[in-house]
């Protein structure tokens, strides 16, 4: 009776101990977690055991003058304006799949959830790409020399840099939909969910479209030249080249929350869901840059004369004109 009275209280004791385990919160990744900088963490980073700020060694080859880049969810694309050459590259290990001729020198591209899009400075037109297997679906005519894209979900942008207009072309069969007067010189395009955001080169504007009917609802000042530009949710960020500053300004109505300066020829602007990665065109680096309050998380090598950036999930992908080479940052 004795020892099965003492297996009795040791099995209740074993119990106790099991649902007090039980009943722990377990360790997890909180969104409301924050590193040395205050940054919430990168939970794919995190997965590939990726600790460090960013890579400053990775660098693939993929032709000629690199401009405009895209991830279509597991490649990245990027616009080989020197060689009229698009090319194509597995993210996980930046092997290059295929090099696809694009003629009138291939300067940006953006993906629609199927196809990428290729807009030719040389060439008043568009080319539609099927991303799977690169076929090429058409050849749109937009305005004199297109430079930035976007795409709103079910159109696609194209700011025409010496045609001072945006056109909007159905993603499903590159119909112009419309064709809006915005001002000399619109560069790079970026969609925050209801507007599209322009910016104006030899200027100090960006300017908000309405994406339902191409209104032009306002222009704001920001640094001079502004180039790049990208939306993190709740505000626009916007690269001024000659101004070496980056201005943030809330979506909802155009205000100047913050002027970050110290960079060297910023050029294009990209979030992460995190951070806002700018590159410094005449500094050979990218800026890391804190979303809250604009503070400069940190620096690091590319290639030289970085321009456009994209996020695959977890790494930063710069083009690097100057080396014919993409850093994975």
């Amino acid at each position: 009776m004795k020892k099965q009275r003492l297996l009795q209280i040791g099995l209740a004791i074993l119990l106790v101990l099991v649902l007090s385990v039980a009943a722990q919160e377990p360790d997890k990744v909180d969104a409301t977690d924050r590193d040395d900088h205050g940054t919430p963490p990168n939970v794919n980073a995190i997965a590939l055991l990726r600790w460090y700020p960013a890579n400053q060694t990775t660098k693939f080859p993929v032709g000629a003058g690199p401009t405009g880049i895209a991830f279509d969810g597991a490649n990245m694309w990027v616009a080989n304006a020197k060689k009229n050459i698009v090319t194509k590259l597995r993210a996980s290990d930046g092997k290059v799949l295929m090099r696809l001729r694009v003629e009138g020198s291939p300067i940006n591209v953006v993906f629609d959830g199927a196809n990428v899009w290729v807009s030719k400075q040389n060439k008043a037109s568009v080319t539609k790409l099927r991303a799977s297997d690169g076929e090429m679906l058409g050849n749109f005519a937009v305005g004199n020399t297109p430079t930035g894209l976007a795409f709103d979900g079910s159109n696609i942008w194209v700011a025409n840099f010496e045609g001072a207009t945006l056109s909007k072309l159905r993603a499903s069969d590159g119909k112009v939909l419309g064709t809006f007067v915005v001002g000399d010189n619109p560069w790079l395009l970026a969609f925050d969910g209801a507007n599209i955001w322009v910016t104006t080169y030899l200027s100090t504007n960006v300017t908000k479209v309405r994406a339902s009917d191409g209104k032009v609802l306002s222009t704001f000042v920001v640094g001079y030249d502004p180039i790049g530009i990208a939306f993190d949710g709740t505000n626009i960020w916007v690269a001024a080249n000659s101004g070496n500053v980056v201005t943030k300004l809330r979506a909802r109505d155009g205000k100047v929350l913050d002027t970050i300066t110290g960079f060297s020829n910023p050029f294009g602007v990209i979030f992460d869901g995190a951070s806002i990665w700018v590159t410094n065109y005449g500094g050979n680096s990218v800026t890391k840059v804190r979303t809250q309050d604009g503070k400069v998380i940190g620096t690091f090598p590319t290639g030289p004369f970085p321009s456009s950036l994209a996020f695959d999930g977890a790494n930063v992908w710069v083009t690097n004109y100057g080396s014919d080479t993409v850093s994975k940052m």
